[in-house]
């Protein structure tokens, strides 16, 4: 636990891409009007659950005005709403809804987090601040590694950062490498990888995933996570 509380903290204090930097640090000064009474996290967002969980998520990078601002990954934003409230539906959160890193939301053997940390100029970062950030990534799996059995990539992004993360974490990973999809189940020793549509607005108002969609993947996923771990 102190290992990870550590690596949290290291995370928060990047400083490592210029762009990234001054991007999210200008959304915290200029704001969003329905949030100018906010105080606004604008650093780099670290992962949040506990250190023994066996199922882990991985998005893509903090919202500008989400995680950005709440300092909570996936918290304050759409997307937020939609898989914080798919977490509560199946089981594996105490509330449906995340608003603050404040809240009193606890996960159950479940964390979230994503391959860059810093919100990107429109939700984008470059491949150059993806291999960047990749290190934070690979230090996290290590130390998630003696419960972890599986894990639900969020989006094809997500999927070609977490491959060579999870190959350096000390995974095998196939060659090539598996292409992604919705519903994709890779098997890499002892770790079942899910793909996952990503929970944009882009793919949930036009019905591309569904709140049941989603479901069913985390719901495969946590049974396969509790069926294959260890005693605790």
């Amino acid at each position: 636990m102190d290992a990870l509380a550590e690596l949290d903290r290291r995370i928060a204090g990047c400083r490592a891409c210029p762009r990234l930097v001054d991007w999210r640090e200008e959304v915290a000064r200029t704001k969003r009007a329905a949030f100018a009474d906010w105080t606004y996290w604008g650093r780099p967002v670290p992962g949040f659950g506990p250190p023994d969980a066996r199922l882990l998520i991985v998005g893509l990078a903090p919202a500008a005005h989400g995680g950005n601002r709440t300092g909570r990954m996936f918290t304050g934003d759409r997307s937020g709403d939609v898989l914080y409230q798919a977490l509560y539906d199946v089981g594996l959160a105490s509330q449906p809804t995340s608003v603050s890193a404040a809240d009193g939301l606890v996960l159950h053997g479940v964390r979230v987090t994503s391959p860059v940390h810093c919100a990107p100029p429109a939700n984008k970062p470059t491949p150059g601040e993806r291999d960047t950030c990749r290190p934070w990534l690979v230090q996290e799996l290590r130390l998630l590694r003696p419960t972890l059995r599986a894990v639900v990539v969020l989006g094809a992004f997500g999927w070609q950062a977490a491959l060579p993360a999870f190959a350096e974490a000390g995974w095998s990973v196939p060659r090539p490498r598996p292409a992604f999809s919705h519903g994709a189940r890779v098997e890499l020793d002892g770790l079942a990888l899910f793909g996952c549509f990503h929970v944009s607005q882009r793919n949930t108002f036009t019905g591309r995933l569904t709140p049941e969609m989603l479901r069913d993947v985390l719901r495969t996923a946590a049974a396969t996570a509790t069926a294959t771990a260890g005693p605790r």
